[in-house]
């Protein structure tokens, strides 16, 4: 396994988005980096503590109903749900781009994914160019920030 230092680093969203066109299967995952995630092999439910059978992630393919769409857009959504992350959970939580399978669906619905191969860390300027490219959309969208008040 390569360590945190050596993976390679996407670094625009238009590189993620060749990438997502050419190959099924990826996901992205905000944490502290594969060498912190893979000798655990699971992520954990904040809620209950319970130890999920993979790591939570978000699923980057594009679906069929997305059609001819720009495979920038949907790739910036995917990004943008989960920015939040680094500010409510860990300063040192960065995205990361991954190859698995999906053994099952933690308890937000998210997938869980196993047989991990680490590609990439996704640049900060591809972050801000996702954020840039949501917010220029003409309807309202928010990301998945829970920490407000319910």
């Amino acid at each position: 396994m390569r360590t945190n230092a050596e993976l390679p680093t996407v670094s625009s969203l238009d590189e993620l988005a060749r990438l997502v066109t050419r190959r099924r299967g990826l996901y992205v995952r905000w944490s502290r980096g594969p060498e912190h995630d893979l000798p655990h092999a699971s992520s954990k439910d904040d809620l209950t503590g319970l130890r999920l059978p993979g790591l939570s992630a978000s699923s980057l393919d594009i679906e069929d109903w997305w059609a001819k769409r720009p495979a920038r857009i949907w790739v910036a959504r995917r990004l943008y749900d989960y920015c939040h992350l680094p500010r409510v959970k860990d300063s040192r939580t960065r995205p990361w781009v991954l190859h698995g399978s999906e053994a099952a669906r933690g308890p937000d619905n998210e997938p869980l994914v196993t047989d991990v191969e680490p590609l990439g860390w996704i640049a900060d300027s591809a972050i801000a160019e996702a954020c840039r490219i949501i917010t220029e959309q003409p309807g309202h969208w928010g990301t998945l920030d829970r920490d407000g008040p319910p």
